[in-house]
């Protein structure tokens, strides 16, 4: 069975130029986890989620896992935090 909210739950905001971005989202991509990414220079709505999160910051990446959010978080938090509220979507014969 396929879970069709699974992209919202874990949502990276980034903005380009960002090499702490794309340092994460490559990191995202390799672990498998499907994510919705959301450019917050092109997304008023996004940017505004943001500041709410990082004290009226612009600070990216800032990522929403299952409604939590955090700022400028190391993939390791992102992926345990991913282990605490969907462990399935890292399970799998690629994952070690």
């Amino acid at each position: 069975m396929v879970d069709v909210t699974v992209p919202e739950l874990v949502t990276v905001y980034w903005r380009p130029g960002c090499p702490y971005c794309f340092g994460l989202r490559r990191g995202l991509r390799r672990a498998g986890l499907q994510v919705t990414e959301v450019n917050i220079w092109k997304d008023p709505e996004a940017a505004a989620t943001v500041r709410a999160l990082a004290g009226g910051n612009e600070t990216v990446p800032t990522v929403v896992v299952a409604g939590a959010g955090m700022v400028n978080p190391r993939l390791s938090a992102v992926l345990d935090a991913v282990r605490s509220a969907a462990p399935e979507l890292l399970a799998g014969p690629s994952q070690s």
